[in-house]
């Protein structure tokens, strides 16, 4: 790890903002391998310098990034007054400083980003980057016999919203009707309100892939793990998906 400011360092660990970590440091709160340090540039090595703020050793840590399986009924939150959240699933150790890439409605299931990294965030989000999403549903009514057509076209739904191209799939099985949608956008409800117009209601919701990414079958809902190096890269890299 490059050597970096002891401000820089100590916001990082979300020891407060850089103003407020300066002033610590400049209040001698701070020790840098056994001794005070008052300069807030100083630079520091963050994987073997000793850093101490009021006693209390502070331990670098490289960004965080975690898959998880999100249940239904919990929301995609920080926190909630009056609802479980999806940080409510992690230990309170590791829950400081994470958060959601995007959301997820209160009643869909599947695969979620948490992680701490905001440029990786906004490059996961941003609308010009059109990530594709993909999505399995279980619906119900009977769906017009042009909907794939209509989805490939792309819809302008009843408000007036206009939607990119995306994809539906009808999937074999059992006696449900079930269905795959991929997206290269984010709308309110967007999923729901497409099948909506094609003559169906939504009744189950599981995103399955994000980008490159799929979900990990082996996660149980409501589980999470660290992503490996391997699937961090695929977060990174362009969709493979065409519509």
């Amino acid at each position: 790890m490059p050597r970096m400011r002891l401000d820089k360092l100590l916001a990082h660990l979300n020891c407060g903002s850089r103003k407020e970590v300066q002033a610590m440091i400049r209040a001698g709160r701070v020790q840098v391998n056994g001794a005070v340090e008052r300069d807030p540039a100083a630079k520091v090595d963050s994987d073997t310098a000793q850093v101490m703020l009021d006693g209390q050793a502070q331990q670098y840590q490289a960004q965080r990034y975690y898959m998880l399986n999100k249940p239904a009924g919990v929301i995609t939150a920080s926190r909630d007054a009056r609802h479980d959240t999806v940080l409510d699933l992690f230990p309170e150790d590791i829950r400081r400083g994470l958060f959601a890439v995007g959301r997820l409605d209160k009643d869909t299931e599947g695969l979620l980003i948490v992680t701490d990294d905001g440029a990786l965030s906004h490059a996961l989000m941003s609308p010009s980057r059109h990530v594709y999403k993909v999505y399995e549903a279980t619906v119900e009514g009977e769906l017009a016999p042009d909907a794939e057509a209509r989805f490939e076209k792309g819809q302008t739904l009843k408000d007036g919203t206009v939607c990119l191209p995306a994809r539906l799939e009808r999937l074999a099985g059992d006696d449900a009707q079930r269905v795959r949608v991929t997206l290269r956008e984010g709308k309110y409800h967007q999923v729901k309100r497409m099948i909506a117009a094609v003559g169906g209601v939504v009744v189950q919701l599981r995103r399955v892939q994000l980008g490159s990414l799929p979900l990990d079958s082996a996660l149980k809902e409501g589980e999470f793990r660290a992503l490996t190096d391997q699937e961090l890269a695929l977060l990174q890299q362009p969709s493979q998906e065409s519509i």
